[in-house]
């Protein structure tokens, strides 16, 4: 299932999750434009766990927690991203604020790419992208609106047709299949083979169950 849209209206401009959108894709950009120089700055700016795991070789790596949001291995990696960002972003910066939702973003981020470097303290690849902190957003709307509408392409046997699926089952199944790729991935991550960080999603994931639950306690007092 791939996600489309949702039926929640914004309550105002989401100017937060669209400036958010705009610095990805201008980051990218540059990426793009450096071509063969690319992998300096992935090394450089990604967050590779065994820098951050050796502060003293290379102080400037826990700062690499952040830098790394923005940075992405490829268009299909940014257009999945921003589209997840953009369907649901919305409806999260409402019901967080503007400014809260920006911390929040950052934190789950950063405890998505903790997650990574718990499990592979001593990996050389760098980890890139906006996923974990997406992951975390996904969470808190999956908390505070799980019975909402989402509209999935579903594959059939000729075309691809539009679906009408709760929340929970589209972000619930999104979370199970992270969980089942993350256990797979351990030990076989290379310098060769590369790959994703799934746990840098189930870290940013779970930073966002704890948000979104506490949020909703707040609400409901």
């Amino acid at each position: 299932m791939i996600p489309i849209s949702d039926e929640i209206r914004s309550w105002r401009v989401p100017i937060v999750t669209y400036t958010l959108i705009g610095l990805n894709v201008a980051v990218f950009l540059v990426e793009w434009l450096l071509g063969p120089y690319v992998d300096t700055l992935l090394m450089t700016f990604g967050a590779v766990p065994y820098y951050i795991t050796h502060p003293t070789l290379y102080p400037w790596a826990p700062l690499t927690l952040v830098t790394s949001m923005f940075l992405h291995a490829g268009w299909a990696h940014l257009i999945g991203n921003m589209l997840y960002l953009w369907i649901f972003g919305d409806n999260v910066e409402d019901a967080l604020g503007r400014t809260g939702y920006v911390l929040f973003y950052f934190a789950a981020g950063i405890a998505a790419g903790l997650a990574q470097v718990l499990v592979a303290p001593n990996s050389q690849i760098p980890g890139v992208g906006a996923s974990g902190a997406i992951a975390g957003v996904l969470a808190v709307y999956l908390v505070l609106y799980p019975t909402a509408p989402v509209r999935v392409l579903v594959p059939g046997f000729y075309f691809m047709r539009v679906a009408r699926v709760p929340a929970i089952i589209v972000l619930g199944m999104w979370f199970i299949i992270q969980l089942f790729n993350g256990f797979l991935s351990l030990g076989t991550m290379t310098l060769a083979t590369g790959g994703v960080a799934w746990f840098a999603h189930i870290g940013g994931f779970v930073a966002g169950l704890v948000v979104g639950f506490l949020v909703r306690a707040v609400k409901r007092w």
